[in-house]
């Protein structure tokens, strides 16, 4: 069977490196952004030039459900049926104790961070398993490291919501894995993308590389291999599982 992948949260980072990566392994492509379609279709059309049969680009606000199911329509309408689900978009929000934090903020940091990911995962699920006449799938959610530290005095709230995503993997690993869907998930580290800007710390990762135990934070290619070995056959009795991408730390 043909790779057919949605990724979330692509225009940019972890996600762009992912879809390039399956580019050239022959996925066929949904690259979903928020708000850049600039940059996706970007994306999209390295992506093309990188092997990839098609990619499209679909936008839409993942912690709105009927945004959700038009992206999910937009996929059925155009592509093959769905093999791999890359629940890869998140927000972050500037540092902050969280006696400094609004209720806005955190609804709309599990909004996007949690609500939207099961969301794509139910629609993906309602594609991919056996049990809807499905012929499998893979889902690969991107937690954090964030999970393990708390990310004290500087966003407990972005920390909460990955450890909910940590939880929905292996809850829903062992719900479809009989039905063949794998759920897997990485926890990526200090990356080198653009979000540390969003939270206030553009140097973030040039700042705090040196101090990993691999001297260095990750760049995002590094995560992308993490998730599309996830995705691949090579994989194939891996679910539930959760991979440190972390360097060690």
């Amino acid at each position: 069977m043909n790779a057919v992948t949605l990724i979330t949260g692509a225009s940019q980072g972890i996600g762009a490196a992912t879809a390039r990566l399956l580019a050239a392994q022959g996925h066929t492509l949904l690259i979903h952004c928020a708000h850049r379609t600039d940059l996706a279709q970007a994306v999209a059309d390295e992506c093309l030039q990188l092997g990839s049969p098609r990619a499209i680009v679909a936008q839409a606000d993942l912690a709105t459900e009927s945004d959700v199911l038009q992206l999910f329509a937009t996929a059925d309408a155009a592509l093959p049926p769905l093999t791999g689900l890359v629940n890869n978009a998140g927000i972050i929000d500037r540092t902050s104790r969280l006696d400094e934090m609004s209720a806005e903020r955190l609804a709309r940091m599990f909004a996007v961070n949690v609500v939207g990911p099961m969301l794509c995962a139910r629609e993906a699920v309602k594609r991919m398993s056996s049990r809807h006449g499905g012929h499998g799938g893979v889902i690969v959610n991107v937690s954090s490291s964030a999970v393990r530290t708390g990310s004290p005095a500087l966003y407990v709230d972005y920390a909460a919501s990955k450890g909910a995503i940590d939880v929905f993997t292996q809850g829903l690993s062992k719900e479809v894995a009989g039905e063949g869907v794998r759920v897997c998930a990485v926890r990526p580290g200090i990356t080198a993308t653009g979000i540390h800007a969003t939270g206030g710390e553009p140097d973030r990762a040039d700042r705090l590389g040196p101090s990993l135990p691999m001297g260095r934070a990750a760049h995002p290619e590094e995560v992308a291999q993490a998730i599309a070995w996830l995705l691949s056959d090579a994989a194939s009795y891996t679910a539930g599982a959760i991979l440190d991408v972390t360097g060690g730390r």
